[in-house]
């Protein structure tokens, strides 16, 4: 007998697909309409964040607007009579600290239990790992928009100089790597977040 071709697997029309995986290489996002056509994984993510309601937007700018005070009050990238800083704020601090306000409130939004879902909504190993690389990823913008010679640790480890000539040259590759940290985290939150398995005919 000739051996038998395996089938794809095939969505119902109207089934949301979280992603499809084929040799371990192609791995794409799909969202199937009533005509079984799939969009890209961008269309996918865009059509995912209009189905939220209104209770995740406000969440999503609510954590945004404490993360970027959180941020921005301490390391006086937001004027304030509190705190303040020996060295100049950087031009590109203002969009790192927009950026991540916005992205960890997108990420903190995908937590929330959405009652439409009747699948429970229960936190698994690789969402738990999601949650602190976006704590993480606060960190490192909090390190990278901050004055380099006010950070302590900074200062022990390399002196006021060092802070200067080794540190400060690093912080734009800090801002860098929160912002892709946070971006990852939450595609792979998206990806997950109204996944349903697909049926083989």
């Amino acid at each position: 007998m000739g051996r038998l071709a395996r089938r794809p697997a095939v969505a119902n029309p109207g089934t949301l697909v979280s992603h499809v995986r084929t040799r371990g290489v192609l791995d794409v996002a799909c969202r199937c309409v009533s005509t079984g056509y799939c969009r890209s994984y961008t269309r996918f993510v865009l059509a995912e964040l209009q189905s939220w309601t209104i209770r995740r937007w406000a969440i999503a700018a609510g954590v945004a607007m404490i993360v970027i005070l959180l941020v921005g009050l301490p390391t006086d990238v937001i004027p304030n009579p509190v705190f303040g800083r020996p060295v100049a704020v950087t031009w590109w601090s203002y969009p790192v600290l927009v950026v991540t306000g916005m992205l960890s409130g997108l990420l903190a939004a995908t937590y929330v239990r959405d009652d439409r879902l009747t699948t429970a909504d229960e936190l698994t190993d690789v969402d738990q790992r999601v949650a602190r690389a976006g704590g993480f990823a606060g960190l490192l913008s909090f390190f990278a928009v901050g004055c380099p010679v006010c950070n302590k640790l900074v200062v022990i480890a390399l002196g006021t100089v060092g802070a200067r000539r080794w540190f400060e040259p690093f912080q734009p590759l800090l801002a860098v790597g929160s912002i892709v940290l946070l971006a990852v985290a939450l595609r792979a939150r998206l990806r997950n977040a109204t996944s349903c398995p697909v049926a083989v005919r």
